[in-house]
């Protein structure tokens, strides 16, 4: 069985959604994005999502987009994404990488493959990549028992989540509204409904992002979802912080209330 959905599964044992942290690599270095996917794994997150920093990001919202194009500014690659994959994985949680497809079809799709299991990686979610589409990097994680994750809206349609369910392996990524990434001061509408329609048309575990920065909307989505994903909030607070100490101090007072939350909401 896939690592994240074992880590998923034990959650609901425990009566609780799973709790994500999202942060991009090399922000503000490589190895301090590295020492805050550590320092929330400690905090309470379940599974750590590393952003590979593209620079024409269609899902992403300024706060994301502005960290990946600082990391790209100070020459942060691929290779290093999967450094930070290794190093974070052997905390134990799962590691998956969060990318657009362009640069793993530029590296080679079956190399890049082959390259994050190497490294220990859980698998990919891919942003704008449709399972329709998705066929060569399908068999390639296959090959190397990666997760595939796909990315579904409150706008998919009954037949486009059921491809993605089946396509899938871990999770389906729910977006919680029709718009970017970034923290907001309540939690999409429509999000709940979808994840009711992921599961009616096959999905056995939804995870949902945008939006979620508080301890109380983290309990709102955990009331409903099998994990919250958390990622503005979490490069926020890494970002506002004037020493290293002061960026790891901030990433787990977020995680620790936001784990607080996963775990309150049922």
């Amino acid at each position: 069985m896939s690592a994240t959905a074992a880590v998923l599964d034990q959650a609901k044992a425990e009566n609780r959604a799973g709790l994500m942290i999202y942060l991009p690599v090399g922000y503000p270095t490589v190895e301090l994005s590295i020492k805050a996917a550590k320092t929330a794994v400690a905090a309470g997150a379940d599974i750590i999502e590393l952003g590979l920093p593209y620079s024409d990001p269609g899902m992403d919202g300024p706060v994301i987009e502005a960290a990946a194009q600082q990391a790209l500014s100070q020459g942060v690659r691929t290779r290093d994404v999967f450094h930070a994959v290794e190093q974070v994985a052997q905390t134990g949680a799962p590691t998956l990488v969060m990318t657009y497809y362009n640069p793993v079809f530029r590296y080679g799709v079956e190399r890049f493959a082959r390259d994050l299991a190497a490294h220990n990686g859980a698998g990919l979610i891919t942003a704008d990549l449709t399972p329709d589409e998705a066929q060569p990097w399908v068999q390639a994680a296959d090959s190397y028992d990666l997760d595939k994750v796909f990315v579904v809206a409150p706008s998919s349609t009954d037949e486009r989540l059921a491809m993605a369910a089946a396509a899938g392996r871990g999770f389906l990524y729910a977006a919680s509204t029709m718009g970017v990434t970034g923290t907001r001061q309540k939690v999409g509408e429509a999000a709940q409904g979808l994840v009711q329609r992921c599961r009616a048309n096959g999905a056995q575990r939804v995870c949902v992002g945008l939006g979620v920065s508080t301890r109380e909307q983290a309990a709102e989505v955990a009331a409903y979802a099998d994990g919250v994903i958390v990622g503005s909030a979490a490069v926020k607070a890494l970002g506002k912080a004037g020493s290293e100490d002061e960026a790891l101090s901030a990433v787990e007072a977020l995680v620790s209330e936001l784990a607080q939350g996963v775990r309150s909401g049922r």
